[in-house]
C-alpha cells in the first residue's frame, strides 16, 4: 500500500512537494489505512469522524495535500483561479479565470483543460483530475501530466482513491 501511494503522491504533486513530505504522507496514509483505530490513538489531534465519507487513509492524503495540488473550489473559475496561481505569476495564461463566472460547467471545464493541455509540452500538457469524494468543496481535483495520466488512475484504484479526468467525467455524467 505505502508503495502506491508513494507513486501516487508523486505523480499527483508534479514536482510541488519535498521528497520527504511524500514520504511523511505516504507513510502515514499507509498507517491509518492499516490500522485506523491505532493511528487515531497515536495522533489524538486528528480530527477524523466515522461519518466522513472516505477512509481514514485517504482522509490523511487529501488533509495533507498543500493548496498547490489539491485545489478545492465552489465554482470553476474559483478553481481556475488557484490553479493559475499556483504556477506564479511567470506562467502566462491566455484564459482568465473571471471569463468563466457566467459559462455553464461543462464548457467552463472545458476552456479550463483546453488550457491546461497547452502547458507543458513536453509531458502532454496537464489533465485536471478530480480527485476524493469532496467534503467541504462542490469541486476537488489534482492537476496530472497526461503522459502520467493512466498511471495516477491504475494507482488511484489501488489505493481505493476516486479520481477520474474532470471534464471526461462531467461529460459523461451530463450524456448519461
Amino acid at each position: 500500500m505505502k508503495d502506491a501511494l508513494l507513486a501516487l503522491l508523486r505523480a499527483i504533486s508534479s514536482g510541488c512537494m519535498a521528497d520527504d513530505d511524500i514520504e511523511r504522507i505516504a507513510d502515514e496514509a499507509a498507517q491509518a489505512y492499516a490500522d485506523p483505530q491505532a493511528f487515531l490513538a497515536a495522533n489524538p489531534d486528528i480530527n477524523y469522524d466515522d461519518d466522513f465519507p472516505i477512509p481514514l487513509g485517504e482522509w490523511v492524503v487529501v488533509g495533507s495535500l498543500p493548496d498547490t495540488v489539491l485545489f478545492q473550489a465552489d465554482s470553476y473559475e474559483e478553481l481556475f483561479a488557484q490553479i493559475v496561481a499556483s504556477f506564479g505569476p511567470e506562467v502566462n495564461f491566455v484564459l482568465k479565470p473571471k471569463q468563466l463566472a457566467k459559462t455553464e460547467p461543462l464548457k467552463a471545464l472545458n476552456r479550463i483543460q483546453v488550457q491546461l493541455s497547452s502547458l507543458y509540452p513536453e509531458k502532454g500538457g496537464y489533465v485536471l483530475v478530480d480527485f476524493s469524494e469532496p467534503l467541504d468543496d462542490e469541486l476537488q481535483a489534482v492537476l496530472v501530466y497526461a503522459c502520467d495520466l493512466e498511471q495516477v488512475l491504475k494507482l488511484a484504484v489501488e489505493v481505493g482513491i476516486y479520481a477520474a479526468p474532470a471534464y471526461e467525467s462531467l461529460r459523461a455524467e451530463l450524456e448519461g
